[in-house]
């Protein structure tokens, strides 16, 4: 089965990148459930949050609070990840999400 984010890192499906570096991508969701919603994506596949290694989740994170800087983020904004059916993963390479720019209730499910 192939891996929607595999191919967008391999170059095979297009995506705009708003970020890149040795471990991670960044890029607009294509389904936006905010108007701002980025995904953060390791580019060696792991199919779930709990498989991806210590230094490539710091390199996520990292990358977070770096985009979080370069967006406008008046009031904060939220991370996200889902791992698993009753988590709501929906592509099983893990990823953060990243969303802001209107106010978020809670609980968020």
């Amino acid at each position: 089965m192939e891996c929607v984010f595999c191919n967008i890192v391999q170059g095979k499906n297009p995506a705009a990148l708003e970020w890149e570096d040795e471990k991670v991508i960044a890029i607009r969701d294509a389904n936006p459930q905010a108007p701002i919603h980025l995904l953060i994506i390791p580019k060696e596949h792991f199919p779930s949050i709990g498989d991806v290694p210590s230094d490539t989740l710091l390199a996520m994170l990292e990358t977070v609070k770096a985009l979080a800087a370069q967006e406008v983020f008046s009031n904060g904004y939220r991370i996200v990840i889902n791992k698993g059916p009753d988590g709501g993963q929906t592509v099983h390479h893990a990823h953060v999400h990243l969303l802001g720019g209107r106010p978020f209730g809670w609980p968020p499910g």
